[in-house]
């Protein structure tokens, strides 16, 4: 893992760690729905990854896509299957879906040259 995969995550944990101590019960259910979601099933972890970048893109949200897209590049996947998962969030979301991205390819090529 490269320090900016490791910077993200590193926020990532110490910030939800903040949440979930103050124990909501909804909010923990719901990480844990969250976590839970993205293991192996039917789906393989790669696929479930995938579709949640996806789904992460059309609802514009940076911190998702970062963390997908780091997911990915962890489990292996090809610049070629990323660029397809860009591609079909770019038709499902529109061009509204361009600048966000232009962020995720920028992070996604940081990652692959650390």
């Amino acid at each position: 893992m490269g320090k900016l995969q490791e910077e993200f995550n590193s926020y990532r944990e110490r910030t939800n760690n903040i949440i979930l101590g103050h124990q909501n019960k909804v909010i923990n259910r719901l990480f844990n729905l969250d976590t839970n979601t993205y293991t192996q099933g039917a789906l393989d972890i790669k696929t479930k990854e995938m579709l949640g970048l996806v789904a992460s893109m059309v609802l514009r949200c940076d911190d998702c896509i970062k963390y997908h897209v780091g997911k990915c590049h962890e489990l292996g996947v090809s610049s070629e299957e990323l660029y397809e998962v860009f591609a079909v969030a770019n038709i499902v979301g529109g061009t509204i879906v361009i600048p966000h991205t232009r962020r995720a390819a920028e992070y996604w090529e940081e990652l692959q040259h650390e």
